[in-house]
């Protein structure tokens, strides 16, 4: 063989050869690779990019803990509070506690709810007496420590997660209010 057999002088078809592989890909075909090309790429630099901002935030949080519980409270940066309409319709409630020793217990509890909340307002009015026999039954399985001043954000959020997750329906409770939670001892 020479070197002339693999070249086409005569302009004519070689031999084995196909016309049409000769021809370029045009429209669509030659496009895709590039596309699918530059894709990856774009795929590759987000899936960096997102890495790298997660492993920073982390360690400037140090380890992802949230500053938000941190904040100063004299800070003129503070969000708004909501303001809430609150229902006080379960009225005084004299139990004794779990206490071997005579305790009693007087509570006065407030529910707060969004203001604009007519569901939770009207489900709280139609399940008054079951409110105070929550009451009645949730401070008399207490010890009278339990029910100290320092627990006091604790039963707080207990009664807010009971109240919405074992006796309201539809009805989302906010906050809880004392105005009066007083232990004595009776003698």
């Amino acid at each position: 063989m020479s070197d002339n057999d693999d070249i086409d002088l005569d302009g004519g078809d070689a031999i084995g050869t196909d016309s049409s592989a000769k021809k370029k890909a045009s429209g669509l075909g030659a496009l895709l690779p590039n596309i699918l090309k530059f894709a990856a790429i774009g795929l590759g630099a987000l899936i960096f990019i997102v890495t790298v901002v997660v492993i920073t935030v982390n360690i400037l949080n140090k380890g992802g803990k949230s500053k938000s519980s941190t904040l100063d409270p004299d800070s003129p940066y503070q969000a708004t509070r909501p303001e809430y309409a609150y229902y006080t319709m379960i009225g005084p409630v004299t139990i004794r506690t779990k206490d071997p020793a005579n305790y009693s217990a007087t509570v006065q509890m407030n529910i707060g709810y969004d203001a604009n909340d007519n569901i939770t307002q009207s489900e709280l009015v139609s399940r008054q007496y079951e409110l105070r026999d929550f009451v009645r039954r949730y401070f008399s399985g207490k010890y009278a420590a339990e029910l100290a001043p320092d627990n006091e954000t604790r039963i707080k959020s207990e009664i807010i997660q009971i109240l919405n997750d074992r006796i309201l329906d539809k009805a989302k409770v906010r906050t809880i209010t004392f105005d009066k939670l007083d232990i004595m001892e009776v003698y």
